[in-house]
């Protein structure tokens, strides 16, 4: 049995935040219901398409496990069909601008006159505050959510990174939210608000920049490189680089092929606990009693200097000989992996993190698949719906129309 088998999630959502939650939902055995306008759908359906009139790798992979129905919600008899099914849903999930869905006259009071257990989940750009009512997007929310001030070289611009903090970020924390509030139900028999915010999902994410913040009014912080090259502290936690955030000095460095390939690097921790087993690795076993590099205290003034050496080790090794050396010392490190790699490793389609779906219009293509594996509880990645696949389907099924009802339905162009 599916974990969230019998839930039934209306789904109001379009492009990445709101179809990354409740696709995990899907994964996880929910009937997602995908609610499209008629003729339209997603506007990501023909986004980035690299294939004509077929729908896009932007949809398909953000919208696996669900149902596709059209309906025009601006019309009478589509706000009656939608009326029908917010009584038979668990959850409603949307993204839309603010007030979106008040001005539909579906307002959370209105809701929860139709569905008391309804839970009602929104992702918002910011939350109550001066920017409430603002429009926000992926690189936005990072910006806005103390991401990329953190983030690059010091002394360059600000950063955005390629991991989609803002938006899957959001989606994740969004899921936990509805599934927490359906536990609840069980309890109190009612449903609940759930809102996301996404300046507050990157912030979170972002929390270990937000503890220098307030470290730094201590004094300088002594783990990242510019207290060991003498560049004074401003007032605010500085772009780190590629410094480890957990304190224990890391950075990437070079290894061998690295002239011709962008992703010959990996990356390499000092942890206190095996600095002897790294001064070994490297060649330096006099490092380990030499005052200037014996302890973690005495070596942040000479971190250029140490990852200096280590990377001169690293440059004669690939990436893949230096995870397989140093493992074996439990000296952590990480080979720098491009999308190719990911998509060609055959642990992670055995793991089902990657996965290969066939598609009618566009064929057999990857896509990851659910990072979160429960034992008892399968989780299978089926293909995205065609625009209004299911239509007919959900009509019949979950709002109870007959045949000429629904033929009646579309010729007013209510579906």
């Amino acid at each position: 049995m599916k974990a969230l088998e019998g839930v039934r999630i209306l789904d109001m959502t379009h492009v990445q935040s709101g179809p990354t939650c409740t696709q995990l939902l899907a994964w996880f055995g929910a009937d997602v219901l995908k609610v499209e306008r008629p003729g339209v759908g997603d506007a990501t359906r023909g986004q980035l398409q690299d294939i004509p009139d077929v729908d896009s790798l932007y949809f398909t992979m953000l919208n696996h496990n669900k149902r596709s129905i059209t309906l025009n919600t601006k019309s009478d008899k589509g706000k009656e069909i939608f009326t029908k099914l917010i009584e038979q849903c668990d959850v409603m999930v949307e993204n839309f601008a603010p007030g979106a869905l008040d001005r539909m006259g579906f307002s959370w009071e209105r809701i929860q006159e139709i569905n008391p257990r309804m839970i009602y989940a929104s992702v918002k750009g910011f939350g109550p505050g001066a920017y409430a009512d603002c429009k926000v997007y992926e690189n936005v929310a990072q910006c806005a959510g103390g991401s990329a001030s953190t983030t690059g070289m010091l002394g360059e611009v600000p950063l955005v990174t390629g991991a989609q903090i803002g938006d899957s970020g959001t989606g994740l924390h969004l899921a936990l939210g509805i599934v927490t509030a359906l536990y609840h139900r069980e309890k109190s028999g009612r449903g609940q608000r759930v809102e996301c915010a996404m300046q507050d999902g990157v912030l979170n994410l972002c929390r270990v920049k937000l503890r220098d913040q307030q470290r730094l009014q201590h004094g300088p912080l002594r783990e990242y490189s510019q207290f060991g090259e003498g560049i004074d502290f401003g007032e605010a936690a500085p772009r780190a680089g590629n410094d480890s955030g957990g304190g224990q000095p890391g950075r990437i460095l070079k290894c061998k092929g690295w002239e011709t390939d962008p992703d010959a690097y990996t990356y390499f921790i000092t942890q206190a606990a095996v600095w002897g087993n790294v001064c070994d690795v490297i060649g330096k076993p006099d490092w380990k009693e030499d005052p200037g590099f014996a302890t973690p205290e005495a070596r942040l003034p000479h971190l250029n200097e140490v990852f200096g050496a280590i990377e001169d080790w690293t440059m004669t090794k690939t990436k893949f000989e230096v995870m397989e050396i140093c493992n074996k010392v439990n000296i952590p490190v990480g080979p720098i992996l491009s999308m190719k790699e990911i998509a060609e490793d055959e642990s992670l389609r055995k793991t089902g993190t990657v996965v290969e779906v066939d598609h009618p219009e566009r064929g057999p293509y990857l896509s990851v698949g659910n990072p979160i594996k429960l034992s008892d509880s399968p989780s299978d990645v089926e293909r995205s719906p065609l625009l209004g696949e299911h239509t007919d389907e959900i009509l019949k099924d979950v709002v109870g129309m007959s045949d000429e009802e629904i033929i009646s339905a579309k010729e007013e162009g209510a579906v």
